[in-house]
């Protein structure tokens, strides 16, 4: 399973990437998150807990992971490998590109991928990550997360 979201924001590239950088900021700023934790702080990220809702119309289901989150400055990508929850082993990239046109305010491309071979269920597992939990649960909660990014970012 791959899920690929972007986005363009309109601001500032050091300001898109601290925002995408502080996840404990994100229920803040993000309304389906429920919460996020830092387990374990290292200077190049740590082991994170998260949880968010996956709205469906007027009804909300749960969502639950542990990540270990690898930021890389320089390069202006944040990693995580999920360690916990049903996407045990899923691999995330969020990668951040400035985009200068002349005439043009500043632009930040951020392309959020989502990786997985499934959950470890005989038969259905990969199935049930191509057909139902990448496109719906990932793609649903990634694109919310860019847009409530590309909000945040640009009313600074």
């Amino acid at each position: 399973m791959r899920t690929t979201d972007t986005i363009s924001i309109t601001a500032p590239l050091e300001r898109v990437f601290e925002a995408a950088r502080q996840v404990e900021r994100w229920p803040q700023i993000l309304s389906h998150y429920r919460w996020v934790r830092m387990l374990e702080r290292r200077p190049d990220g740590g082991r994170v807990e998260m949880a968010a809702w996956r709205p469906f119309g007027s009804a909300r289901w749960p969502t639950w992971w542990v990540s270990e989150m690898t930021v890389e400055p320089a390069a202006h990508v944040i990693r995580y490998r999920h360690v916990g929850g049903l996407t045990t082993g899923m691999d995330v990239r969020w990668i951040l590109r400035e985009r200068r046109a002349p005439a043009e305010p500043h632009s930040v491309e951020v392309e959020l991928v989502h990786e997985w071979a499934g959950p470890p269920w005989p038969l259905i597992g990969g199935l049930a990550a191509a057909l139902v939990i990448g496109p719906v649960f990932v793609h649903g909660i990634a694109s919310r997360t860019l847009a409530g990014l590309k909000r945040h970012a640009e009313a600074a």
